[in-house]
């Protein structure tokens, strides 16, 4: 069986769920570029739990969690089947490496989730499930917890962590959409991680909040942030960026693939 990646999604805007562009074009080139799956864990930032959960739902619902958007993206489902069977495996990976997990019965997906996925995997015929994040937790915390999962890539499963490379929602431009600039603080800190990659500083990107550029403005909170540690921890380095630029200028839409070439 091939040993998969694992992956980091900036995952943008729900309304990527009913746009083409540039972003949602390399989401479906990434999809067709990979081995396929035999099963997805997705670890989306849109799921915050005081530990880590994940879900055993054998039909996850398809959650629309937002407000005040046009109404054909609430129309929009991805009816995957769910994969109890790796959230228990995901269980047990993460209770043996010393991580109390739970189970969550019925939890569905996300728009973190299913915005990519629907992207990647439109015919929505890979069984997923989900993995909560911890924002309150360190990102040596979030490693672990993709060190732990690690094994995973070699039984057919690709993890994928769904969050934003830059996340600000505060400071939004909202005119200037796909493929415009960026706020120079917001590029300052993109070329951090990027370049930080590239040189293996895992001890510095682990420490971010202290040596990286306007860290607290790039991640006013942790949560879009913590997938980009687990999908690092699960895959490793070397990583392979996917340079998508900005939207609305303080939204990073950088994806990364991580581990070695197989």
């Amino acid at each position: 069986m091939t040993t998969l990646p694992s992956l980091f999604i900036s995952h943008g805007a729900p309304t990527l769920a009913v746009e083409e562009n540039a972003f949602t074009q390399a989401w479906g080139e990434l999809g067709r570029a990979l081995p396929r799956p035999e099963t997805i864990l997705m670890v989306s930032a849109h799921w915050d739990t005081p530990s880590p959960a994940v879900s055993a739902a054998p039909q996850p619902r398809t959650i629309h969690d937002f407000h005040g958007f046009p109404g054909e993206l609430y129309e929009v489902r991805y009816p995957a089947p769910g994969a109890p069977e790796l959230a228990q495996r995901v269980h047990a990976l993460l209770t043996a490496a010393g991580v109390p997990c739970d189970i969550d019965p019925a939890r569905g997906l996300d728009h973190g989730a299913w915005v990519p996925l629907n992207r990647m995997y439109p015919d929505a015929d890979i069984p997923v499930t989900q993995l909560s994040v911890q924002s309150q937790l360190p990102p040596s915390h979030h490693h672990a917890m993709g060190q732990a999962l690690a094994p995973l890539r070699a039984e057919g499963v690709l993890v994928i962590g769904s969050g934003g490379i830059v996340h600000n929602l505060r400071d939004l431009d909202w005119m200037n959409r796909a493929g415009g600039g960026a706020f120079e603080w917001a590029k300052a800190f993109n070329d951090w991680i990027a370049q930080r990659l590239e040189a293996g500083a895992l001890a510095e990107l682990l420490d971010y909040r202290r040596g990286a550029p306007q860290p607290a403005r790039a991640h006013p909170t942790e949560d879009h942030f913590d997938p980009f540690f687990v999908a690092l921890g699960a895959g490793g380095l070397p990583a392979r960026r996917l340079d998508l630029g900005f939207d609305m200028g303080s939204l990073g839409m950088d994806c990364y693939i991580f581990g070695p070439e197989k």
